[in-house]
């Protein structure tokens, strides 16, 4: 196989289709798809930790294709966020994944003001929840009587870039003090040995100290959850290309080995790792975060090790498009068998940020991508 054709002949077929299902879904944030269409966060919750993957999805498109119609698009999905902004009970770790994608992306493409203002302002709010004991940014607000302020997870790795970026922008060392602090943590708590990674760490929120892990989404305490996997993967290695510390590198690395050696012989990736025997969920949104994350890493790796990297994201995004896809436009969707969590009731349904994962790996192999990390 010519891995540049197939990925032109891939992209082509993402625009073919994104092109329909982008003019359909003009006025929607999507999330998931009910009967092949594309449901509306907009007006279910504006504060949806996913509500950033559209706009992300847009900019893609439009740096791909020079088309206006995709700008337009991603900068209505912009400002329908500003609700968010000034809501604080919407405001948590996931501020990267909603205005990464959209405020950033618009400043760095067009220059806009506005939307530079929107990025400082959700970055200095990310940065307001550093715990400065416990060196770790707590993920969410929900709960009493303290409830989950001791709380960290793995995904806030990947929005660690919205505080890289205020910091490059600004000259404030302050994002980078922050991110990388709290990227030691993760390093420390959330990194095993063998390269899995815990979900979610609770900290004494006065003390620091650690009190235990969660198995959060993934199966139980000590299970492999595979999209955590892919965040620490993609996460570590987007540090070590804002800071250049070579920990970082060594971190991604070890994860991205671990994922690497539990990809199944069809290239499909379950849920977590270690699910039961009998259980055949699977996470494509998974395979593909993750391979985003291998191709970064083929990029800062010796000359030696670079096969290792990107013939594994080649497969798991062969997989993925041979198995996993589905082109017909009367369907909203790229992705198929997506999974949220393990113990959802709902496995293996479209979810947008796979859709966004696989868009960015395959503009990666064909040079098409913005980067917006």
């Amino acid at each position: 196989m010519d891995e540049r054709i197939w990925a032109e002949q891939v992209s082509e077929k993402i625009k073919r289709k994104m092109r329909t299902v982008a003019e359909r879904s003009r006025d929607k944030i999507p999330y998931t798809t009910v009967d092949g269409v594309f449901d509306d966060w907009r007006k279910k919750d504006i504060c949806w930790w996913t509500n950033g993957f559209w706009g992300g999805m847009m900019w893609q498109l439009y740096h791909a294709t020079g088309d206006a119609f995709y700008k337009e698009a991603a900068q209505d999905n912009e400002a329908w966020l500003d609700e968010n902004l000034m809501c604080s009970r919407g405001m948590d770790h996931d501020s990267g994944f909603k205005w990464l994608p959209t405020a950033v992306a618009d400043y760095r493409v067009t220059g806009n003001p506005d939307s530079r203002n929107r990025g400082l302002l959700a970055a200095n709010d990310l940065a307001g929840r550093f715990n400065p004991v416990g060196r770790f940014i707590r993920a969410w607000n929900d709960g009493g009587e303290g409830g989950k302020a001791g709380w960290a997870i793995i995904d806030c790795l990947m929005n660690l870039p919205l505080l890289y970026w205020a910091w490059e922008e600004i000259n404030d060392p302050r994002f980078l003090h922050i991110a990388t602090m709290h990227a030691d943590t993760a390093e420390r708590y959330f990194l095993r040995r063998d390269g899995s990674v815990n979900h979610i760490v609770e900290f004494n929120p006065m003390t620091g100290e650690y009190v235990q892990s969660f198995g959060g989404q993934g199966v139980a305490v000590g299970s492999s959850w595979t999209r955590g996997q892919a965040w620490a993967l993609y996460g570590f290695t987007l540090s070590y290309l804002h800071t250049k510390q070579e920990r970082y590198l060594e971190d991604a690395k070890r994860v991205a080995h671990y994922f690497i050696a539990n990809i199944s012989e069809s290239g499909l990736i379950p849920v977590d790792f270690r699910q039961p025997i009998d259980c055949t969920w699977e996470d494509s949104t998974a395979a593909a975060i993750a391979a985003c994350g291998l191709l970064e890493i083929e990029k800062c790796v010796d000359a030696c090790e670079k096969h290792v990297f990107h013939d594994a994201a080649i497969r798991l995004l062969t997989a993925l498009e041979e198995k996993r896809c589905c082109w017909s436009p009367d369907c909203d969707n790229l992705l198929e068998k997506c999974t949220a969590a393990y113990h959802d009731a709902k496995h293996e349904f479209s979810i947008i940020y796979g859709d966004y994962f696989f868009i960015e790996a395959v503009w990666k192999l064909t040079g098409q991508e913005l980067f917006i990390w």
